[in-house]
C-alpha cells in the first residue's frame, strides 16, 4: 500500500496504530498475495490522494469496489477511461444530465472530480475479483469511518451525498451544523427509479456551496 503523503497523513495515524489495522493490514496484505484482488495495491488510497483533507467540499461514499478486472482504481463509481461505463455510473450521468444539463461523457473517468475537492470514498477499500463484499468486516469500515468523521470536524461547509442503505447508515456520523447531508436511494438499476433520479443532489451541492461562499463543482466531465 502506498503511503498516505498530504495532510490525510496526520489524521490518518493514529489509526495506523491500532491493533484493528495491523490486522487488516495483515489480512489485505495476504489477499493480495494469494487472491486476485481489485483495485492494485498503489491505487488503494487514491480518494486520499487525489483530494486532501482541507481540500474536501463534498464526499461522495461508495459501498465496495468494483470487482471485475479493470475496472475499481480507488474512487468510488469511477472506472478509467477505456473502460466500459458501470450501470451505476450510467445513471449518475443520466441525474447529472436531467438536474445541471451536463452532456453525458463516453468514459467514466471522475478524477476531475476528486481534484476540486469531491472526496470519493468507499466503505470499503478492497474486494476480491468477482465477489461483492469479499472484504466486509475485515476492519475498512472502522477505517473510513475515521477518515468521515475527520471530515465531519472540519470547520467549514462540506455536503455528504449519502446514496442507498449503506452510505445513509454513516449519517450517524454526521452532526456538524455546518454541514449539508443529503440522502437518496443507491444510483443501480436495482433502486435508481425509487427516488435516486430527481433527487437533485448535484444542483444542491452547488446552491449550499455557493450560498456559504465556496467555489461549486464542475461536474461537468469532459
Amino acid at each position: 500500500m502506498p503511503p498516505i503523503t498530504n495532510d490525510w497523513a496526520a489524521v490518518l495515524k493514529p489509526e495506523f496504530a491500532k491493533p484493528y489495522y495491523r490486522s487488516l493490514y495483515e489480512k489485505v496484505m495476504e489477499e493480495y498475495n494469494t487472491r486476485i484482488v481489485y483495485p492494485p495495491a498503489e491505487e488503494l488510497f487514491t480518494a486520499f490522494h487525489l483530494t486532501p483533507l482541507g481540500k474536501v467540499k463534498c464526499v461522495i461514499l461508495g459501498q465496495d469496489p468494483y470487482h471485475e478486472p479493470g475496472q475499481a482504481h480507488g474512487l468510488c463509481f469511477s472506472v478509467k477511461k477505456g473502460v466500459a461505463i458501470p450501470p451505476s455510473l450510467v445513471n449518475i450521468y443520466k441525474e447529472l444530465h436531467d438536474d445541471l444539463g451536463c452532456r453525458i461523457p463516453d468514459h467514466g473517468y471522475l478524477t476531475k472530480w476528486a481534484e476540486q475537492g469531491v472526496l470519493m470514498l468507499n466503505t470499503l477499500l478492497t474486494v476480491r475479483a468477482h465477489q461483492a463484499f469479499s472484504h466486509k468486516d475485515i476492519g475498512w469500515e472502522t477505517f473510513t469511518d475515521a477518515a468521515i468523521r475527520a471530515v465531519n470536524g472540519q470547520d467549514r461547509p462540506i455536503v455528504f451525498l449519502l446514496w442507498g442503505a449503506p452510505a445513509q447508515k454513516k449519517a450517524a456520523l454526521l452532526d456538524n451544523p455546518k454541514h449539508l447531508v443529503l440522502k437518496a436511494p443507491h444510483p443501480s438499476p436495482l433502486s435508481a427509479y425509487r427516488g435516486f433520479f430527481g433527487c437533485r443532489h448535484f444542483s444542491q451541492a452547488n446552491q449550499f456551496l455557493t450560498e456559504h461562499g465556496e467555489m461549486p463543482i464542475d461536474w461537468q466531465i469532459e
